[in-house]
């Protein structure tokens, strides 16, 4: 019984003592709540809405070959993917500006530009983009030769979304970069992973030289 009255009255004499330092607490949290509210709505809402206003311009100039550089850089009147990636950073924006900021760079040679844009990237659950650039920065990768790298990307890519397009595609890749290092029996073990789960794939119907190849090896 006494034990018990120890632990009530230890209790409440430390409710007691730091009953201010307890209120002290309470506030912070909630002004960090409203704080985080207020950055929410009063900050990065009106951001993302001009990021999206602004970069229609640059999206324009991304599918014409000669004028990838404006899309990049902007044209003097309107941003470009650098520019918002940099401006507008934590919004969605800013994130689907450094996938284009990727592709781009890869179709002009600057891997390692190509790299750091993509390695920015978070993935927002879509089942065909967030694979496509995982597998962008696989290839990025691929190009300066660091192999070890390409295939984790390529392997994330692979799984990030069991679909007849994306999967077998970074499958194949997979498997030309082990072949790269002449790793056949794990080239060989992608390639037929195509064939015998995605067999109504591109892929699948090209697969089995890519099989042959590795077998004779």
């Amino acid at each position: 019984m006494s034990v018990n009255n120890t632990k009530n009255g230890g209790t409440g004499s430390f409710i007691r003592d730091n009953q201010k330092s307890l209120a002290f607490i309470a506030i912070g949290i909630v002004v960090l709540i409203l704080l985080y509210i207020g950055y929410q709505r009063f900050y990065l809402a009106p951001r993302a809405e001009r990021a999206t206003n602004e970069m229609f311009k640059a999206e324009e100039y991304a599918m014409v070959d000669s004028l990838q550089n404006r899309a990049i850089d902007g044209d003097g009147s309107y941003p470009g993917f650098k520019e918002i990636a940099e401006e507008y950073s934590n919004t969605k924006s800013a994130n689907v500006a450094n996938a284009y900021l990727g592709g781009l760079y890869l179709r002009q040679g600057k891997y390692q530009e190509a790299v750091n844009a993509l390695s920015k990237y978070s993935d927002t659950g879509s089942p065909i983009i967030d694979p496509l650039v995982t597998g962008l920065l696989g290839d990025a990768y691929t190009e300066l030769k660091d192999y070890k790298k390409a295939a984790d990307q390529y392997k994330k890519a692979a799984s990030k979304s069991d679909n007849s397009f994306t999967a077998p595609l970074f499958l194949k890749k997979l498997g030309l970069v082990y072949e790269a290092q002449n790793d056949y029996k794990s080239a060989l073990e992608n390639y037929q992973k195509i064939k015998k789960d995605y067999p109504q794939s591109y892929e699948a119907s090209i697969i089995d030289g890519y099989i042959a190849r590795c077998e004779a090896r």
